[in-house]
């Protein structure tokens, strides 16, 4: 018996049913053979590194085909696969005998070799198997052996260096005489200890094969009771003959061999326990990455330590294998890691679980540098410092400066740093020879930034006393206009302006009317000789505005404005949002930035996830201008989210907001086999199949539209969806030609249409009546009173035919009879029939002028009558005649015979004289002389006997004779006797499911009691039995036995004077399908 679970919690109960003595002596003389001749022995120790050979022959005389013979190890494994060098096979056939012979030989005899086996054999119909046990124990060793041999181990294989000290033990238990001990039962000594003792024993008493002695225990293993929680893990239960061990929550533990021992005598099982099925508790996400960089497909599942295998399309990753792809498990996490995507590793990946399958999609895409700051123009003043800072998309580039074509070198004045994604060129004490162009070229990019570096003179003429002052600006540099400045938010702004004039004039900044007269802080003034510096650290977009410089003294006054303008990155873009979905693709709009950030937005950057997921994946790397993108490439009934940035020249927005979970979805195909069912005046009914895909987004309902031929309007018939493959179109115009189409509906949308090939004529197409009639309705129809009378008149006509019933040739009464019409048949209904329900019934068909008629007779039958006049005519020696007249009543039907009775005036006891007597007459013979005797008579017919007899009017007297005989004085005969079954009962083979009785004669006196019993339990009051006793025959009806009645049977009759008993053995066999035999 093979029982197993899908998860901890199954319950598994082994029965055991124990046979008594009583049962088992019976039992003994019925033995099964089987096709083996000679089978190999049960158990069979072998030597290591010995080649053994196993013999099992079959006798193929009673065979009509060549049997098959499999050798089989464990369960299930099929040593034919195996054959080799290790393990041969082979057959012969002796011609004279009709037997096969069928070998098995292990060359070589290793430790893995033993356990259980089993060869069977089948042909045709025929199967037979036997089973055998192999045990493996190490060569013996000859006392002038090596000593450090006796530490070695026989079957370690690649570890044969290991000492083994069992070995060791047993070679001295060798050498020494052994005194006479007690004998010891190793294996009750080994079940009682501890698992922790096992090895000490095994040492003790010199077992080698540790793995076979764990293997015999485990099948040796007794269950006891177990408590988990206040309920017992293992329930033992007794009902009757039967044991019951109930195994509560199933777990790996209890996957083992049980034996039920009661004496001598054991019962073997195995239970197999599966493991529960592990799911993925986290999908997988997709990947959009370049070359180059790593990817980890990470899953999570329901279980620690299950097995996951890993696909790339529909070739399975290995670790040895593949050396590019990485595996790692952390507890339920298990991860498949890429180190560096090429464009090679582009496809889908799935993970498999024995429970469950995910799939991520990973695209690759080549390494595109992008700018995401450029280098600016400086102009500085002599031993100032310059500065050139450019920012990248990949903080892994490396790249070199240039100035006017000639690489720059680092130097004691000279520094280029690269720090993450900036690359910076600084140049101190700056002096007139380092103006000019300089560029920074990435490496491996055919991409250039440049920039240039003008030098400030600053040349001093000689100036009046009273100069008046003036504001010298320089248009270049950040400035993009005369009086505009651009500063990218975040930046120093930094503003040398110079100033001239005698004496040295006084500068004032303001932004609007508000004076700034700070020197320190964030947004300061400096002052210096000749020179005006007004400094804005970390600019922020309120920075904007405009801002006056003025300057005066005695001499007079200058004034200047200039405009500062702070650039950013933009605004996120707004009301992200899917405004539509196909199989794999959805359409995303979007509103641009509120703020653009101060310069134009180039254009958009989208990312997706799956709901639940925190990995997103690009979907494009190039800029995308507009605002409405098609989001390809996705899985059907997955739920996704977008969010997108604003890219300027400046560089890359916040992510917007998530748009809500929207799903791919696709509507279904188009309806399937559209055709017109029915057509009248005004209607017209169609009938369709469902889509043949319909996909995750479910099916919805239909929608049936029509139009007239040559317009192309369509026109709804339906107001609420059709959820039904059929529908009837209403309110039609009769003899237009109409075209008709379905659309399927579900989340996504509406399908393709089915059409009708050509357009329908609305006109009713008649038909002429046709009444239908069963066949069995074709005789005459008869029915006892009381039952119910249910008929079905299948008919057909267009249009719809008008039906009429009438019996007799008048109208039926709705009282007493129900009639229901639809457009097909006509359902005649009598809830409980009664005489005068009896009669001819016609109904007729009618369309218009047209009409079918159908005829059925109905008979309503009943018991009859008592005959009527019964007389005894004559009376003659020991008989008397008889007469009647037939019932009054015969019920409706033909009197099929009487039963007449007489009945001694002493004793008025009734005894049957005659059954089923077709005349009005008889004569009754055998009659007691000096005995008078009256009759009584009964009616029967096709319902039965009648309610009441009718007596005789007089009676027959049995005259005495006038002879005297002069008798001997009477002795009354002792009848009693003990029981004595006069016919035994018979061993019957029955077939399941057909009813069955047996039967024996027994006599006895006193009448004995009567007592049936199956298997030696007696039979009660089950109502699939039914025990008779008829003038001591006796006789057991068993009503349609299964298997499980089969037995032995036996019937005991008991009185005073003692029992006697017989029995019989009934076997039910199942009755076999003629068909799957020819197969």
């Amino acid at each position: 018996m093979d029982e197993g679970g899908d998860d901890d919690s199954v319950d598994v109960v082994i029965t055991t049913t124990l046979i008594t003595s009583s049962s088992l002596s019976e039992s003994v003389s019925t033995e099964l053979t089987g096709l083996f001749v000679e089978k190999p022995p049960e158990n069979v120790v072998a030597v290591t590194g010995k080649d053994i050979i196993f013999i099992a022959k079959v006798d193929s005389s009673k065979l009509t085909r060549k049997p098959t013979m499999k050798w089989l190890k464990g369960k299930w494994l099929d040593l034919g696969s195996k054959a080799g060098k290790h393990m041969q096979f082979k057959e012969t056939y002796d011609r004279n005998t009709k037997v096969y012979t069928y070998e098995m030989k292990i060359i070589k005899v290793i430790p893995g070799d033993a356990g259980g086996y089993r060869c069977e054999v089948t042909s045709k119909d025929k199967c037979d198997s036997c089973t055998f046990e192999i045990s493996v124990e190490a060569a013996h060793q000859e006392e002038h052996v090596d000593i450090l041999s006796a530490f070695k181990r026989a079957d370690a294989g690649e570890d044969e260096g290991d000492l083994d000290f069992s070995a060791l033990l047993k070679a001295a238990k060798k050498k020494k005489p052994k005194k006479q001990e007690e004998q010891i039962d190793v294996w009750e000594l080994l079940k009682n200890a501890h698992p922790s003792e096992y090895e000490n024993i095994a040492f003790k008493y010199g077992i080698t094969d540790l793995r076979g002695m764990l293997k015999r225990l485990k099948k040796m293993k007794t269950v006891e009771p177990k408590h988990t929680e206040g309920k017992a893990r293992y329930i033992m239960e007794t009902d009757g003959n039967i044991r019951r061990l109930t195994i509560n929550k199933t777990n790996l533990a209890d996957d083992a061999a049980y034996e039920c021992v009661v004496g001598e005598d054991k019962s073997f099982t195995e239970v197999f326990v599966k493991e529960p099925p592990v799911t993925i508790t986290k999908l997988m996400d997709d990947y959009h990455v370049v070359v180059g960089e790593r990817v980890e497909f990470e899953i999570e599942v329901s279980e620690e330590g299950a097995h996951v295998m890993w696909f790339f399309e529909d070739v399975e990753l290995h670790r040895d294998k593949d050396s590019k792809f990485r595996f790692k498990k952390d507890g339920k996490k298990h991860t498949l890691i890429i180190q560096e995507a090429t464009l090679d590793d582009i496809g889908m990946y799935h993970a498999w679980t024995n429970g469950g399958h995910t799939k991520g999609e990973l695209e690759v895409e080549e390494k595109e540098l992008e700018v995401l700051q450029d280098i600016a123009d400086l102009t500085v003043k002599a031993t100032d410092q310059a500065m050139f800072k450019c920012e990248v998309s990949d903080d892994k580039v490396t790249g070199k400066w240039f100035k006017d074509g000639v690489e720059v070198l680092p130097s004691d004045r000279i520094k280029m740093t690269h720090i993450g994604r900036f690359h910076r060129l600084i140049i101190d004490n700056v002096k007139p020879e380092d103006a000019g162009d300089y560029t920074f070229i990435p490496d491996g990019y055919a991409l250039s930034l440049s920039a240039k570096l003008n030098f400030l003179e600053i040349k001093i003429d000689y100036v009046p006393r009273q100069d008046p002052p003036k504001i010298h600006l320089d248009t270049t540099g950040n400035m993009v206009s005369q009086n505009t400045i651009i500063v990218v938010a975040g930046n120093k702004l930094r503003l040398d302006v110079e100033i001239t004039g005698e004496p040295a004039p006084t500068v004032v900044w303001s932004k609007g009317d508000k004076e700034i007269t700070a020197n320190e802080g964030r947004v300061r003034v400096e002052s210096r000789k000749d020179l005006s510096c007004f400094v804005i650290e970390g600019a922020e977009r309120e920075d904007e505005g405009n801002y006056t410089i003025c300057v005066n003294n005695p001499a007079g006054e200058d004034k200047a404005v200039l405009f500062v303008k702070i650039v950013d990155v933009p605004d996120p873009p707004e009301s992200v949002k899917c405004t539509s979905v196909g199989e794999d693709c959805a359409t995303i709009t979007w509103e641009p930035p509120k703020f653009d950030g101060g310069v134009p937005v180039k254009g958009y950057l989208m990312e997706r996830k799956k709901k639940g997921s925190s990995r997103w994946t690009k979907l494009n790397f190039d800029v995308y201008e507009s605002t409405t993108y098609e989001a390809k490439r996705m899985i059907e009934g997955v739920l996704y989210e977008m969010r997108v940035f604003a890219v300027n020249s400046i560089g890359l927005s916040q992510p917007s907001l998530n748009s809500k979970p929207f799903m791919p979805i696709a509507p279904t195909s188009e309806p399937t086999r559209l055709v017109v069912h029915d057509v009248t005046d005004s209607t017209c009914t169609l009938k369709w199949l469902a889509p043949e895909k319909i996909g995750a987004g479910g099916l919805d309902g239909y929608i049936i539209e029509y139009c007239k031929e040559g317009d192309t309007e369509w026109v709804v018939a339906n107001k609420d969806l059709c959820e039904r493959q059929g529908y009837v179109v209403r309110g039609l115009p009769v003899g237009e030609k109409i075209n008709f189409r379905v659309v399927a509906v579900n989340i996504a949308g509406h399908s393709a249409p089915a059409k009708l090939a050509q357009p329908v004529t609305i006109r009713e197409i008649v038909e002429y009546p046709k009444i239908r009639l069963p066949r069995e309705l074709r005789t005459k129809y008869i029915r006892k009173v009381g039952e119910k009378i249910n008929l079905t008149i299948p008919f057909q006509g267009k249009p719809r035919p008008i039906a009429t019933w009438y019996k007799d040739g008048q109208p039926i009464d709705p009282k007493a009879v129900s009639v229901r019409t639809t457009n097909i048949d006509s359902i005649f209904f009598i809830r409980s029939a009664e005489r005068e329900h009896s009669g001819k019934y016609e109904l007729v068909l009618q369309i218009e002028n047209m009409e079918d008629r159908a005829a059925l007779e109905i008979r309503i039958v009943d018991k009859p009558g008592p005959p009527v006049n019964v007389k005894v005519t004559d009376v003659w020696g020991f008989n008397a005649a008889l007469e009647w007249e037939a019932p009054r009543d015969d019920g409706n039907c033909e009197i099929t015979g009487y039963t007449i009775q007489k009945a001694d005036l002493k004793t008025k006891e009734w005894f049957t004289v005659y059954e089923h007597n077709r005349r009005t007459n008889c004569t009754c013979s055998d009659l007691i002389m000096g005995n008078e005797y009256m009759f009584r008579i009964y009616s029967e017919n096709f319902c039965g006997l009648s309610e009441d007899p009718s007596f005789s009017k007089n009676t027959a007297a049995i005259a005495k004779t006038g002879l005297e005989i002069k008798q001997n004085p009477f002795k009354e005969k002792d009848m009693t006797c003990m029981p004595k079954f006069t016919r035994p009962l018979v061993d019957r083979s029955v077939v399941a499911g057909y009813s069955t009785a047996i039967s024996c004669a027994v006599r006895g006196f006193p009448k004995p009691k009567i007592i049936w019993m199956k298997n030696k339990m007696i039979i009660g009051g089950d109502p699939k039995f039914l025990m008779q006793n008829n003038q001591g025959v006796l006789t057991l009806n068993i009503r349609k036995p299964s298997t499980f009645d089969g037995g032995k049977y036996s019937c005991m009759a008991v009185n005073d004077l003692g029992k006697d008993e017989v029995e019989c053995k009934l076997d039910v066999r199942i009755a076999k399908d003629p068909d799957k035999e020819k197969k």
